[in-house]
């Protein structure tokens, strides 16, 4: 069980790990060893709360599939064990990142000042371009 908060924690059994090899420079390494790590995490089929999920799968973003699940892929280091701990690490702080409610905006409406400041602009901006026009005279 890996600790979040408090009254969280996340399953391992949750998590699936596939190991893959890492692209990129290595030496004869490279095409041997499956270094790194995709991590699946099904956020629907999770023991998270519900309202947290659904934050979670908007700040996953481009990490989320249709099917709801977050794929983290770490390749930075040359060991499996450091990839897998820093796609462990990675996906707990989207997780952390998902417990905070977002903070609900005010509706503010422009200051009169600022409202005189924008007319004066327009203003301003006609008279440019009406100063450009080409004037036909007859005479």
């Amino acid at each position: 069980m890996s600790k979040i908060t408090r009254g969280i924690t996340l399953n391992p059994s949750e998590l699936e790990e596939q190991f893959i090899r890492a692209p990129g420079p290595g030496g004869q390494n490279v095409n041997k060893v499956a270094t790194a790590v995709r991590l699946r995490f099904d956020v629907r089929a999770s023991s998270l709360p519900p309202e947290i999920r659904e934050r979670l799968l908007t700040l996953a973003g481009d990490r989320s599939n249709r099917t709801g699940e977050i794929v983290i892929v770490a390749r930075r280091f040359r060991t499996q064990a450091r990839n897998r701990a820093d796609a462990r690490a990675r996906l707990m702080l989207l997780i952390q990142a998902a417990l905070r409610a977002p903070k609900p905006r005010k509706r503010t409406a422009p200051s009169a000042a600022a409202k005189r400041r924008r007319r004066s602009e327009k203003q301003h901006r006609s008279e440019i371009k009406q100063a450009r026009r080409t004037r036909i005279h007859s005479d």
